[in-house]
């Protein structure tokens, strides 16, 4: 249980360092970081991560088709969980 823990600590931490960097090269008008590779870490469980990191940063939150593939692993993911939970 504790290498679970880690797994999504250190998960949660780059994707909300992800968010924060992309955000910083938004800012200055560099190459930013794929919206594959900052749902990649959402849907392999660096949802809370991100998730803090939109809104801290306040980034990605006008983007809809973002925010749509966002909520869709969200919602899969706990229905994933519920059904593991009551199983």
């Amino acid at each position: 249980m504790d290498i679970l823990f880690y797994y999504f600590l250190i998960l949660n931490g780059i994707a909300f360092i992800l968010i924060g960097y992309d955000k910083h090269l938004a800012k200055t008008q560099k190459q930013r970081i794929s919206e594959r590779i900052l749902l990649t870490f959402v849907l392999f469980g660096g949802t809370i991560g991100s998730g803090l990191g939109m809104l801290i940063f306040r980034h990605k939150t006008a983007k809809k088709s973002y925010l749509l593939k966002f909520w869709l692993i969200v919602i899969v993911q706990i229905l994933i969980g519920w059904f593991y939970l009551y199983k």
